[in-house]
């Protein structure tokens, strides 16, 4: 069963998660479906962005599916992580510019899939943003950890990471977390407008300034064995 649907609406590449019974929950047939959704933006010709988003009420994604995951083998385990971290990777790299749409809960894999794009917006009334690693037990990899690195406040960064403290919209907005806070009402159109602007711009020139600014990430291509 599909977990998401891709379309392109004025110029822009619209990725919805529609997994809303299962909170939008990663697992490998979830990864195997972003990357699929990264191969067509990738191949597209023309100026573009990547918008992601969602249709559930109040929940983004609350990351990797841990009951899914506790029953899979080690080497499923591997396979699994190897997978999300090529999409992290390939996100925070995309040869276009990236939005993510919170409207809500981003928790774990989730936040952490939203870290990788280029810019966030968030709803402002409802949701929190989380890394929630520390609680679990769950030490963020060396990719994930430079994939969270790349949030501009470290100070915030710090807490969230070390804590698993969760920020609410208006938190997100205050520490720059996210780029901008928008009412529910006007939350998805907010994210498209930025989307459109964005999508304006020369691809060449936008992903070779964003790739020059993201060397850390670069270092991992041999590692993920990323042609």
């Amino acid at each position: 069963m599909a977990t998401m649907s891709l379309n392109v609406q004025d110029g822009v590449h619209v990725l919805t998660l529609i997994n809303n019974d299962n909170e939008n929950k990663l697992n490998l047939s979830v990864m195997q479906e972003y990357l699929a959704a990264l191969d067509t933006v990738e191949a597209y010709s023309g100026n573009t962005a990547l918008l992601i988003t969602c249709e559930h009420e109040k929940t983004f994604s609350t990351g990797i599916d841990l009951e899914w995951l506790m029953a899979c083998n080690d080497e499923q385990r591997e396979e699994f992580v190897k997978t999300l971290e090529v999409f992290l990777y390939r996100l925070a790299l995309l040869n276009a510019p990236s939005v993510v749409c919170l409207n809500g809960n981003a928790y774990a894999g989730g936040a952490i899939i939203a870290s990788a794009a280029d810019f966030r917006v968030m709803r402002s009334d409802r949701g929190r943003f989380c890394y929630p690693e520390v609680n679990i037990h769950i030490p963020f990899t060396p990719m994930m950890t430079d994939i969270i690195s790349l949030m501009p406040n470290h100070h915030a960064l710090k807490h969230m990471a070390l804590t698993g403290v969760a920020y609410t919209g208006e938190q997100c907005n205050e520490f720059n977390i996210v780029d901008s806070i928008h009412p529910q009402e006007e939350l998805q159109q907010a994210a498209m407008e930025l989307a459109k602007i964005l999508s304006q711009k020369d691809r060449v020139t936008y992903t070779t300034i964003k790739r020059r600014m993201r060397p850390e990430i670069e270092r991992h291509k041999e590692a993920l064995g990323i042609a």
